[in-house]
């Protein structure tokens, strides 16, 4: 499975607990506003299941937050590189009320990122180097330790990251960066010891 069909099985599924039905069940109330749930066994372009919310200042920012996030290594490539940031896009123009949440966060703390960076650089974040980043970053990247001034941006900071890396890890690459093995025969299972069939009764 490529990069996009996993992240778009991520994006279907993770719409599920939100599923506009289930209040529907409950009351007998048809809901409105949402349309149906995405059919998981398609294959959906970026932006076919809704409009897709971010501007063209807020996808560069939010690839530089990324790639910062998780730069790359001798193991795979940054988060940027893979394409995050649209994942992070996609997640935050889905029309369920919680994603409209994290998309309010999210936009907040895109614009804070940039207006923090020209005042403290005269640039916007994307356009600062990584050292730049990192000391912005520093002031939010742990929310029980964040200034008050921070607080906010840290809660910003903190729902981006955990994106962030549930985009990357569920990619090809992001898997094989955990050294997850997955659902793979093993070549020298001979089936359980004779010690676990004796426990069981089988011998």
């Amino acid at each position: 499975m490529d990069r996009r069909t996993t992240l778009q099985w991520m994006l279907a599924a993770a719409a599920l607990p939100a599923w506009p039905g289930a209040a529907a069940a409950v009351t007998g109330t048809k809901p409105a506003g949402y349309g149906t749930d995405p059919k998981v066994v398609k294959v959906y372009r970026s932006g076919e299941l809704w409009p897709l919310k971010f501007t063209a200042s807020q996808r560069r920012t939010a690839a530089a937050l990324c790639g910062l996030i998780i730069p790359a290594d001798d193991q795979s490539q940054s988060a940027a590189e893979l394409k995050v940031h649209i994942f992070i896009d996609e997640w935050i123009s889905a029309p369920y009320p919680a994603y409209v949440l994290d998309r309010q966060l999210i936009a907040q703390g895109l614009a804070w990122l940039n207006t923090e960076s020209a005042k403290r650089f005269g640039k916007p974040f994307a356009a600062t180097d990584a050292s730049q980043q990192r000391k912005i970053c520093d002031d939010i990247c742990w929310l029980p330790q964040a200034k008050p001034e921070f607080t906010q941006a840290a809660k910003f900071f903190a729902r981006f990251r955990d994106l962030t890396a549930g985009g990357f890890y569920t990619t090809p690459e992001g898997a094989r960066d955990l050294r997850f093995v997955g659902n793979k025969p093993s070549e020298t299972f001979d089936g359980p010891p004779a010690e676990v069939l004796k426990i069981v009764g089988v011998v």
